[in-house]
């Protein structure tokens, strides 16, 4: 039971990770535009892009789909961002 435990602490760090990597492109890609402007115009809420903005939301795939529509990308690109910003070798889960 110990062991389940601190796999599952370790797998929430590691989603933190990819969290914090999905913010700093969130910001970076939102450029100069507010928060509540990005939210009109493409019917996401400002606390989703907020939150997301500081690594405390994990979003669903339809907010990223959304996401990657109001910076202009294909959601699969922005997934590339995200990734490149991971560490070298990174894995959500050990094997």
């Amino acid at each position: 039971m110990v062991k389940i435990i601190k796999m599952q602490e370790k797998i929430e760090e590691k989603k933190k990770i990819i969290l914090k990597s999905l913010a700093k492109q969130a910001r970076k890609l939102r450029g100069e535009k507010s928060q509540f402007i990005l939210s009109s115009e493409y019917d996401i809420s400002v606390s989703i892009i907020s939150t997301i903005e500081r690594a405390l939301k994990d979003p669903q795939i339809t907010t990223i789909f959304k996401l990657a529509e109001a910076y202009n990308i294909k959601a699969s690109e922005l997934v590339k961002l995200i990734e490149d910003g991971l560490p070298e070798n990174f894995s959500l889960i050990d094997n």
